[in-house]
């Protein structure tokens, strides 16, 4: 489906939406000035557009088990596109790799990956991203503490 282009109700829908994502529908429309089914409607459209790719609890990591975040740089070997296939996929099945991108410069990927303890990201090292084929090194730097972490895109 070709995404639609966005007119300002469109954006005032996805930054309330961005602020509070278990708004009732009422409650958004009353917000960015449109009746309930109008409203309805946009979002419905935007989220089969896929502009609208989910809706999702923002959870507190240290509240979970999880306080380390560590930040690792990975060289590849090769950058051939099935071999850059291959490393995706294998990331995109590990549950503590929260973000991954593919990156310019040095380093051919960044990822954010989320621990209990070091020895836990120890194990993912040695168990997991050590044992794909491809991988030439691995730097990593943790994080202290968190300074800033956003899911609201700055729309105008």
């Amino acid at each position: 489906m070709p995404t639609p282009k966005l007119d300002a109700i469109d954006r005032k829908i996805l930054r309330a939406l961005q602020e509070d994502g278990k708004i009732s529908i009422g409650e958004l429309a009353e917000k960015v000035g449109l009746s309930p089914s109008p409203c309805a409607r946009r979002v419905r459209l935007m989220e089969k557009a896929s502009i609208i790719k989910g809706y999702a609890a923002i959870i507190d990591q240290k509240k979970v088990g999880l306080p380390i975040s560590a930040f690792a740089s990975i060289k590849l070997e090769r950058q051939r596109e099935e071999d850059l296939d291959r490393f995706e996929a294998a990331v995109s099945r590990w549950p503590e790799v929260l973000d991954c991108y593919l990156m310019t410069g040095q380093r051919d990927y960044l990822m954010r990956i989320v621990a209990a303890d070091l020895e836990e990201y120890e194990r993912f090292i040695k168990d997991k991203l050590t044992r794909l084929d491809n991988v030439a090194s691995i730097e990593t730097s943790f994080a202290l503490g968190q300074v800033k972490r956003s899911e609201l895109f700055p729309l105008r």
